[in-house]
């Protein structure tokens, strides 16, 4: 028996990458290859939404106390300034550590929106998830939530939507009353989650004099965990050197006990005394600040005890992201 010829397709036009649309993975790549979109061109699509990044932050005016409100500060919110200014009928784009029912984003009655930090995110670019929550709460009918959703891999970020030359200034706020206008009229659902956020919120004080230090107590000890922008390795040799010559504290019954990972920054973490206020540690932390500048300004090879000093620290590092 004969082979069946194998019918001759009619040509397609050639559509370059940033033409291809986004289809079902089993379906045949609009590309015309013949193949499956996941086996084609839907896994550059995949690669790009589930890839890390390091330091989604980046770019950002503020990126160290982004980290923090991510990452460390139970209840703060920041006003943010768009690029293109704000679309009639959005009085202002407000962003929160942590909304009422754990939404992603919250489109008030009077138009204004609230846009949600600590949520978890379906990919692996925090930037971009924000920046597409963002756009789907600005066009959002009044007085409804959010819903999460995996970002196109191709969307804006939030460098994209920010003007990078706005001023990124936290309030931290004792509870989380700024969820709502009226919390005595909230609904029952957000009336609970107001209840249950509050109970489990850290007292915070941001400290004023230096940049992106934060002051929190526990019923134990207080702490102060202060992110800082600078290459990790860079910075790990500076605190070794201040921790070798008897400098990391920040006063009487202070100790530098480690730091955390967040966000392709490190964030120093000191014990403090109970009786130890946010106020009490600014001009510590500010003369710290100053030590810290000075080592970090060596070139000098690590000594013995230095080497030992940032094995310790590093020894003590956590990675929360």
């Amino acid at each position: 028996m004969a082979k069946k010829r194998p019918q001759t397709k009619a040509g397609r036009p050639q559509l370059t990458d940033g033409e291809i649309p986004v289809v079902g993975a089993r379906e045949p790549c609009p590309c015309g290859s013949g193949r499956r979109y996941k086996a084609c061109h839907g896994r550059a699509a995949a690669h790009a939404v589930t890839e890390l990044v390091q330091r989604p932050f980046e770019g950002l005016p503020g990126e160290c106390d982004w980290v923090a409100l991510r990452e460390l500060v139970p209840a703060a919110t920041v006003e943010l300034t768009l690029k293109d200014g704000l679309p009639e009928g959005v009085p202002s784009v407000t962003l929160a550590t942590v909304l009422p029912m754990a939404w992603p984003a919250l489109r008030r009655d009077d138009g204004s929106v609230l846009l949600g930090l600590q949520n978890d995110t379906p990919s692996g670019d925090i930037s971009r998830d924000l920046a597409d929550t963002l756009q789907r709460a600005l066009e959002a009918k009044p007085g409804t939530p959010v819903q999460a959703r995996r970002a196109p891999a191709d969307g804006p970020r939030m460098q994209d939507l920010l003007d990078a030359e706005g001023v990124f200034e936290p309030v931290v706020h004792d509870g989380f009353e700024f969820w709502v206008p009226d919390p005595e009229n909230a609904s029952p659902d957000v009336a609970a989650s107001l209840e249950r956020a509050n109970a489990a919120a850290i007292p915070t004080v941001k400290l004023t004099g230096v940049d992106a230090a934060y002051w929190c107590e526990t019923p134990d000890k207080n702490h102060l965990r202060w992110v800082m922008p600078h290459p990790e390795e860079r910075l790990l040799d500076a605190l070794a050197r201040l921790h070798a010559a008897g400098g990391s504290s920040l006063g009487e019954g202070t100790r530098l006990v480690g730091s955390f990972r967040a966000h392709g920054l490190t964030v120093p973490v000191w014990d403090l005394p109970s009786g130890v206020s946010a106020d009490d540690v600014e001009k510590p932390a500010a003369e710290f600040a100053e030590r810290l500048a000075a080592a970090l300004a060596s070139e000098a090879a690590l000594t013995p005890e230095e080497r030992r000093a940032r094995g310790g620290l590093t020894n003590r590092q956590v990675t929360l992201s």
